[in-house]
């Protein structure tokens, strides 16, 4: 999945060039801090990191990297996969437990959680240094731009709004 990710989010540049390149060494970023921040969480709380704990924790780290990618520098990548990392693990362990909803490939905690904060972590770090399009404009926080995060965070809910009666619907 790993290398197949950097042909998704690469690939969305529709070229090979810098913007590809970004997006390429985001993702790779991302994936290796997510599974590194979900292996020390693991083995503070269990004594050992585990091997299907390495792998949540990158497809955490792609998963959350993915609406960022073509917009986040590489250290921006970094903090958006270590805290996708550590948060997966505790939506799949901590919050599944507690809430006892039956979800055996973590798809929620990983998927959900994952994919809503990379949404909301592109609104902080999207810069117009990575990605022109939107020309002299601030694209992100770190641009000056706050009511992105607002944006982003419209989007989420609506994403999660279309899944809730799409699932609806479906049951």
């Amino acid at each position: 999945m790993w290398v197949g990710w950097f042909g998704f989010n690469a690939g969305s540049a529709l070229g090979a060039n810098g913007l590809a390149t970004s997006a390429f060494v985001a993702t790779h970023f991302a994936c290796a801090a997510a599974a590194l921040g979900w292996l020390a969480v693991e083995w503070l709380r269990l004594g050992r990191p585990t091997v299907l704990g390495g792998i949540s924790g990158a497809v955490a780290g792609l998963v959350a990297v993915t609406p960022a990618s073509g917009f986040v520098s590489p250290m921006a990548a970094l903090l958006i996969g270590a805290v996708a990392g550590v948060l997966c693990y505790f939506m799949t362990s901590l919050v599944k437990q507690r809430f006892r909803y039956d979800d055996s490939l973590d798809v929620f905690g990983i998927h959900g959680a994952g994919g809503a904060l990379g949404a909301l972590l592109t609104g902080v770090f999207a810069t117009r240094a990575v990605n022109p399009i939107f020309k002299d404009a601030p694209v992100g926080l770190v641009d000056g731009h706050a009511p992105q995060i607002v944006n982003q965070l419209i989007g989420v809910v609506i994403a999660v709004l279309i899944a809730a009666l799409g699932s609806l619907i479906l049951i």
